[in-house]
C-alpha cells in the first residue's frame, strides 16, 4: 500500500529574514509512519505560505491516492499516532478537513477504502470517534477488488464502515455508529451487491460454534438497537433483499450457513419491547413439555423464492439435508406430508404399477415380424393398440417431467446419491420408448431390442416410489449412494484390468498353428492360420466376457491347448484373477460394508430430502385453488408492542 515517490528534499531558505522548512511527501509520510509529531512542526505555515493543502497532488501517492492521515492510521503503536491529532489540527485550519478525513484510495484494488475504514479495521475506537466527530463519512464504500465477495484472496465484509465493525466483532463501534449525534449509520444501505449489514454477516459466517455465536450476538445486537432507535420506522430490516431477490435468512438458507440459520428461525426474546423481534413464540409451557408458534414468512412456498424452496430444489446448498431437519422445517414438511402429499404419492404408486403392468403385457405379447403391423384381429389389435398408446403417452410425460426438473434444478454427478438418480433412470426409460417407437413406424426390427430395455428400466423405477417408506427409502439411498460411489470407483479400476489382461490374451492368442511332421511328431511351419467356427479366444469381445466370467468364478480353461506360450498365459491368468476376484473384488464388499455403517444417519437426512422434493413437487401440480387449502400454519392474531393487530402467520 506504500508507494511514496521523493518529491523534493528538505531544504532551509531566508525570506524577509525567517527560515522555513520545505515539506515534501516523503518526509510527511515519514513522520506519519515514524508518529513523530515533532517533524511536523512548521508543516501548516509551510502550507499557508504555499497555498497548498494536506490533499493537494503533492502530498498525496499518486498510484494509489494515499495521504498522510491513512499513512498515519496505518501505523499506530498501541493504538496510537501523535501525528493524527496535528493532521486534523493542520487540514482544519486549511480548510480541507472534510476531504482529508474522507480522501480514500483510488487503486483498483482498495479502491474507495477510508480513513474511517482503516481506524475500525485497526480496532481504535478512539480514532473512530475522533473521525466521526470531524465529519468522517459513515456511508463511505470500500469497494475495491480486495473487497469483493468474489476477490479470493481478499476480505469482503460489505463495504460499509458499519459492515465492517460488525464483521470484526467490534459491538462498541457498531452501537457508536448507530446512534452518534453527529451522522448515524443507515442500518438499510447497501453495498454494490445489494447486501445490508446482516446479509453481510451472514456471508462471513462459518458453521463453527464460535464464528455462529459471534455473529448470532452482532446481528441481534444490530436488531434490538435498530428497534429501539427507530420506534416508529416501519422498516422491516429482514424483508430487505439483494441484488439476487434473498433476504437474510433465504441467504442463511442459500449458503448453507446452518448454525446461524438455526438461530434466525429460533430467535426469541421474552423482553416486551422486543417481542416483536422474534421468529419463535412460547405458546404454554407445563413442565419439560412446552408449545411454540414459528413464523412462516419467507419459509412456506406461497411466496415466491421461499425458504423450502430454496432447500428442497438448490442442488448446490450445503448442508441441505441437515437444514430440513430444523424446526419448523421439519414439522412443516411432515405436516405437508400427512395432510395430502401422502394421499397424492399412493395414487401415483398405483397409477404406475398399472402403467408398468400394461407396458409388460404390450411387451410380452407383441407380434413377431417385420413392423408397422397391421390390424388383422380387430379386438386383440385394438386393445393392444390402445395398451402401445398408454405407454407413449405415459414415456411422453414421464419425458416432459424429466425435462422440466432438469432445466429448474440440473443434476450434479457429486449429489446423485442425494438427488436426481429417480429423474435419470425415468429419463432414460422415456427416451428409450420413444425411439422404440420411432425405430417401430421405421420398419426396423430392432426396436425389440429398445423396447426391453425400456421395461427393465420402468420395473427398476418402482424403486423411486420406495421413499414413502422411512425404512425401505433410506434401504434405496444406501444403494444409490453404493451404485454412484463405491460401484463406480469399483468399475473404472475394473474396467481397465478386464480391458488390459483380455488385450494381452488376445495378442497371445494370435500363435503360428501346428503341422505333424513326416515322422509323425508335431512341428510348426507356415500355414494358414486356423479360423474359428465359432467366437473363440482371438475376438476381444469374446475374450472379454470370458474373462469377466473368471471374476466371478465361472471361467473356462478349455481353450488352452491352442495356446502357444501356455506360461505366460496362466501367469496373466493368475494375475487378473488375483487383481480382480480375490482383491477387488473384496475391496467392493468392505467399502459397501463401511458405506452402510458410515451413512446410517446421513441415509436418513437424504431420504427425507427426497421425500421433500417429492411433497414440493406434488405441491406444485396442484390447481390454484387447491394450494390455498393444504398450505401448512394456524393464522393467529398476535398483539405486539409495535405491530397492534396485525395478521401473521405461524406454525405450532
Amino acid at each position: 500500500m506504500d508507494t511514496n515517490i521523493l518529491m523534493s528534499g528538505e531544504c532551509s531558505n531566508n525570506v524577509d529574514g525567517i527560515q522555513s522548512k520545505e515539506f515534501s511527501r516523503e518526509r510527511v509520510f515519514e513522520a506519519a509512519s515514524q508518529g513523530d509529531a515533532s517533524q511536523l512542526n512548521g508543516l501548516l505555515d509551510y502550507l499557508r505560505d504555499n497555498n497548498k493543502r494536506l490533499t493537494s497532488p503533492e502530498f498525496t501517492d499518486e498510484i494509489n491516492g494515499k495521504t498522510a492521515l491513512l499513512k498515519a492510521l496505518l501505523n499506530l503503536k498501541d493504538g496510537k499516532n501523535d501525528t493524527i491529532e496535528v493532521l486534523l489540527d493542520v487540514a482544519e485550519k486549511t480548510g480541507d478537513l472534510e476531504n482529508l478525513i474522507n480522501a480514500s484510495y483510488k487503486d483498483p484494488c482498495y479502491k474507495g477504502q477510508t480513513a474511517l475504514h482503516v481506524a475500525i479495521e485497526r480496532r481504535s475506537f478512539d480514532h473512530v470517534k475522533l473521525l466521526v466527530e470531524k465529519g468522517a463519512d459513515v456511508q463511505a464504500k470500500a469497494n475495491g477488488n480486495f473487497f469483493q465477495r468474489s476477490a479470493g484472496l481478499g476480505f469482503y465484509f460489505g463495504e460499509l464502515p458499519l459492515s465492517l465493525a460488525a464483521c470484526t466483532n467490534q459491538p462498541d463501534i457498531v452501537t457508536f455508529l448507530m446512534e452518534n449525534p453527529h451522522r448515524r449509520a443507515d442500518v438499510t444501505e447497501k453495498d454494490s451487491q445489494g447486501n445490508t449489514v446482516f446479509h453481510t454477516l451472514v456471508v462471513i459466517a462459518d458453521n463453527t460454534i464460535e464464528s455462529t455465536d459471534m455473529i448470532s450476538m452482532i446481528y441481534d445486537h444490530i436488531l434490538i438497537h435498530h428497534s429501539k432507535l427507530e420506534k416508529k420506522s416501519k422498516v422491516q430490516l429482514e424483508e430487505i433483499e439483494n441484488n439476487k431477490g434473498l433476504t437474510p435468512l433465504k441467504l442463511a438458507a442459500k449458503l448453507g450457513k446452518i448454525g446461524l440459520f438455526e438461530h434466525m428461525l429460533h430467535r426469541e426474546f421474552t423482553d416486551e419491547e422486543t417481542r416483536p423481534l422474534s421468529r419463535k413464540f412460547t405458546e404454554w409451557v407445563y413442565g419439560p413439555v412446552r408449545s411454540s408458534l414459528y413464523d412462516m414468512k419467507s419459509i412456506e412456498t406461497d411466496e415466491d423464492r421461499s425458504v423450502l424452496e430454496i432447500l428442497v430444489f438448490g442442488n448446490d446448498v450445503p448442508n441441505r439435508p441437515e437444514m430440513l431437519q430444523i424446526e419448523p422445517l421439519r414439522s412443516l414438511l411432515q405436516d405437508k406430508w400427512d395432510r395430502f402429499a401422502s394421499k397424492i404419492f399412493l395414487m401415483n404408486f398405483l397409477v404406475y404399477l398399472i402403467y408398468v403392468s400394461i407396458f409388460t403385457a404390450v411387451a410380452f405379447y407383441r407380434k413377431k415380424g417385420q413392423p408397422p403391423f397391421p390390424v388383422e384381429n380387430v379386438t386383440v389389435d385394438s386393445v393392444r393398440c390402445i395398451g402401445e398408446i398408454i405407454c407413449v403417452l405415459g414415456a411422453v410425460w414421464f419425458f416432459y417431467k424429466a425435462i422440466t426438473m432438469f432445466i429448474r434444478n440440473p443434476p450434479k454427478f457429486r449429489a446423485l446419491y442425494m438427488e436426481g438418480f429417480s429423474d435419470i433412470m425415468f429419463f432414460l426409460q422415456a427416451s428409450l420408448l420413444l425411439i422404440c417407437t420411432v425405430l417401430y413406424f421405421c420398419g426396423m426390427r430392432e426396436y425389440v431390442g429398445i423396447l426391453v430395455l425400456s421395461l427393465a428400466f420402468a420395473w427398476i423405477n418402482i424403486l423411486h416410489y420406495l421413499r414413502g417408506s422411512k425404512q425401505m427409502g433410506m434401504y434405496s439411498v444406501m444403494m444409490q449412494r453404493m451404485i454412484m460411489v463405491d460401484l463406480f470407483h469399483f468399475l473404472c479400476v475394473y474396467s481397465v484390468l478386464l480391458f488390459g489382461f483380455s488385450a494381452a490374451i488376445v495378442a497371445l492368442h494370435e500363435e503360428t498353428p501346428r503341422r505333424m511332421k513326416s515322422n509323425g511328431t508335431l512341428a510348426l511351419g507356415k500355414v494358414k492360420p486356423l479360423r474359428c467356427k465359432k467366437p473363440c479366444y482371438n475376438n476381444i469381445r469374446f475374450t472379454i466376457l470370458e474373462m469377466f466370467k473368471f471374476t466371478i468364478g465361472m471361467g473356462d480353461l478349455g481353450f488352452t491347448d491352442r495356446v502357444q506360450y501356455k506360461e505366460v498365459f496362466y501367469i496373466l491368468l493368475i494375475l487378473y484373477i488375483v487383481l480382480t476376484y480375490i482383491l477387488l473384488l473384496n475391496m467392493l464388499i468392505a467399502l459397501m460394508g463401511s458405506t452402510v455403517e458410515s451413512i446410517a444417519k446421513e441415509s436418513e437426512n437424504i431420504w427425507n430430502l427426497q421425500r421433500a422434493i417429492t411433497i414440493l413437487d406434488m405441491e406444485r401440480t396442484l390447481p390454484s385453488f387447491l394450494k390455498s387449502k393444504v398450505y401448512s400454519g394456524v393464522s393467529n392474531m398476535v398483539c405486539l408492542a409495535s405491530q397492534e393487530g396485525k395478521s401473521q402467520r405461524f406454525f405450532r
